[in-house]
């Protein structure tokens, strides 16, 4: 399967910052031909590659005051064994996190879904968070978490996935955040999704249903979107001003309703 995927980032910096980018196709799991170029006011600075867990790979960029582009392209094939599974990459994701507040969830997960385990409880958790929160763009800040989006019921894609990821671990079922890319979603954006370890391998979940499992690009894996987003900045200021991201499939998307475990390779 051959999909190619790009963003296009735009921004205003003010003083000296250093940038993080996480944009590019996560190692180890597609054969890809890409570059990444980052450009100030037509000026190529200098990109350094930091390897993350899972094949992360975020890109160190020092910028001076002015805009700043960031253009990326990869086309990707292929897929790869997953990875062995450790026994401390497991506790890691049973633990609450900044955006994952599962320890502040314990009594709702167990009313709501007592006596489920494995397969049986991902599917409910799954159903119900589709079924009680709305996708609603901008209908969220970038600092809700998990308890935010459960009382307000609304929110987009990363707080779905808090939300599923939260509930996961409530009931001690190791869960963590996949930033993709994934063809077929509408409107394109970077995509947020959730990989739950169940039945001895870790499968991936998207409530929001916008998107087949099947075509997803992983970018970054982490405990929450403290780990996977896909631009920080540190000593400096940084004002988005345009965001483009595309991510297509050659020949038709892969039909996909959300029931069958599926992974992401």
């Amino acid at each position: 399967m051959l999909r190619t995927v790009t963003a296009h980032l735009s921004l205003d910096i003010g003083g000296t910052p250093d940038l993080y980018l996480s944009v590019a196709v996560a190692d180890g799991a597609y054969d890809r031909q890409e570059y990444l170029t980052v450009t100030h006011e037509s000026t190529a600075l200098d990109v350094v590659e930091l390897k993350g867990p899972h094949g992360s790979r975020v890109h160190k960029v020092s910028s001076p005051p002015g805009r700043v582009v960031v253009a990326y392209r990869a086309q990707v094939t292929g897929g790869a064994d997953p990875a062995p599974v450790e026994d401390a990459a497991l506790m890691e994701y049973l633990r609450p996190s900044r955006y994952a507040q599962s320890d502040r969830l314990l009594s709702f997960a167990l009313d709501q879904f007592d006596g489920l385990a494995d397969v049986e409880l991902l599917d409910a958790v799954v159903t119900w968070v589709r079924g009680h929160v709305t996708y609603l763009s901008g209908s969220s800040s970038p600092t809700d978490g998990a308890t935010d989006t459960l009382l307000r019921r609304r929110g987009v894609c990363r707080d779905f996935a808090h939300l599923v990821v939260a509930l996961l671990r409530a009931r001690d079922v190791p869960a963590r955040l996949v930033s993709v890319y994934a063809p077929g979603l509408r409107p394109m954006d970077f995509h947020a999704v959730v990989e739950a370890y169940v039945a001895g391998a870790w499968h991936v979940v998207d409530a929001t249903g916008l998107a087949p499992r099947g075509s997803m690009v992983r970018i970054a894996t982490g405990r929450d979107a403290t780990d996977t987003a896909f631009l920080s900045n540190y000593h400096g200021q940084v004002t988005l001003r345009s965001l483009t991201v595309t991510a297509t499939v050659e020949g038709d998307l892969v039909l996909d309703d959300g029931t069958a475990l599926a992974t992401l390779r």
